[in-house]
């Protein structure tokens, strides 16, 4: 993130106290506004294309003059395509049944009086996000939809873009009449570090980092408030014996299908050692056709020198690319041990025609997802199902796996007596 670092800032504080007292009435409007508000936002979004992709272009032009890297360029670069895909989002989201207040059983029961949960709101969440501007907007979609405040923090390679948007969704806010405070946007102007945001624990609720590793690990060492984990790339793939090369082809390539963001791209191959080398050998031509970079590990190379050499850092770490890294194992066990060691934890994936195989790795990988079988690409807006998703979470703590409007709502335990003592 290149977001300065002021110390003391009280922008963050006044920001907070803002989100904080429209979080206190927003937890209370009913489903229908807070859908209406959303459908607002994104019509807002829309009328604002123009002046949103000419405030990109500033940024994409500043960016390019500070040597931002091609990564952080293409996450940054809106498109009409990008612009509308938010609209579509906030739309669905809008569209959506309501997620507050829904009545569920609850194991704590008294005598005389009944008792039962309900999923409330969160209150306020700070959201970081490095480049990726439209994901501000798809943020505070999930936010509003779901009873809370949000708190917008990208960095200052996003900045035009970033005001261009929160100007747009803040005057839809207005004009449904919700409290200005629900969207909050924190620039560089105020000259506040991440540190300043995420210390504000006395009204944060909730964290949430988006983008490179070492952002969110910045995020996770300096917030005193809890912090949901995301994830993106460095998922694993084991390429049994038991499985074609074609179907390994398709899965690598289709997961990286996902943009702006290769969420839950495969970009390590373990195989089986048995594999014959002629099968790799065309997977890799076909894959470096297709623009991909092919790395592998020092057996793997001393077999075929033309193949890069992974260090071996690299198998721990994202490269967020098309780039593949493949390594050989004994077996399966071994490859569960390999990726239980070094895969970011979010979606790994097994092709196997055994189903005994298929179990052994979904209940051995202690990962949030498993695929077996099928690609792990990710959609914020499946075209199936009643769910929108902000992301992957890796972590075991809130909440895991998808982040879903679910995933921003904590649970109220409610008992009702009968006036008996």
């Amino acid at each position: 993130m290149t977001v300065a670092a002021v110390e003391d800032s009280p922008e963050p504080m006044k920001s907070a106290k803002r989100a904080y007292q429209a979080s206190l009435k927003l937890g209370t409007t009913k489903g229908v506004d807070r859908s209406r508000a959303v459908l607002a936002m994104a019509q807002a979004l829309e009328r604002a294309f123009d002046d949103i992709l000419e405030a990109n272009t500033l940024d994409l032009e500043a960016s390019r003059e500070m040597a931002v890297p091609d990564l952080i360029l293409d996450w940054l670069k809106l498109t009409p395509k990008r612009l509308e895909t938010a609209v579509d989002i906030l739309q669905r989201l809008g569209e959506l049944s309501d997620p507050l207040r829904r009545v569920r059983n609850a194991d704590y029961q008294l005598e005389d009086s009944q008792s039962y949960s309900q999923l409330m709101p969160l209150g306020v969440i700070g959201f970081i996000y490095e480049a990726f501007p439209d994901l501000g907007a798809i943020a505070a979609g999930f936010c509003l939809k779901t009873g809370n405040s949000i708190i917008l923090k990208g960095g200052t390679e996003a900045s035009h873009s970033n005001a261009a948007i929160a100007d747009a969704l803040q005057t839809a806010i207005a004009e449904v009449g919700l409290p200005s405070g629900c969207v909050e946007l924190i620039t560089a102007e105020h000259g506040a570090s991440i540190r300043d945001l995420i210390t504000q624990d006395q009204y944060l609720n909730l964290v949430i980092p988006y983008g490179r590793s070492s952002l969110v690990q910045q995020v996770m060492r300096q917030s005193t408030c809890p912090v949901l984990k995301s994830a993106m790339g460095n998922c694993y793939l084991y390429w049994s014996l038991n499985s074609s090369l074609e179907m390994v082809r398709w899965i690598i390539m289709d997961s990286h299908q996902s943009e702006p963001d290769p969420v839950n791209a495969i970009e390590k191959v373990l195989i089986h050692r048995q594999a014959l080398p002629s099968s790799l050998a065309v997977l890799w031509n076909s894959l470096k056709e297709k623009g991909f970079e092919i790395k592998a590990d020092a057996e793997l190379v001393q077999a075929f020198p033309q193949l890069q050499l992974a260090k071996e850092g690299e198998w721990e770490s994202s490269y967020l690319t098309k780039t593949v890294a493949f390594k050989l194992v004994d077996s399966l066990e071994g490859a569960i041990a390999w990726i239980n060691q070094y895969s970011s934890g979010h979606a790994d994936c097994i092709i196997t025609e055994s189903y005994q195989e298929s179990r052994q790795f979904a209940l051995g990988v202690n990962s949030a997802s498993t695929y077996i079988n099928t690609s792990p690409r990710f959609s914020r807006n499946p075209s199936r199902g009643d769910s929108v998703f902000l992301g992957m979470s890796n972590q075991k703590g809130h909440r895991r796996g998808f982040i879903s409007l679910e995933t921003l709502t904590t649970v109220k335990h409610i008992v009702q007596g009968n006036g008996r003592f």
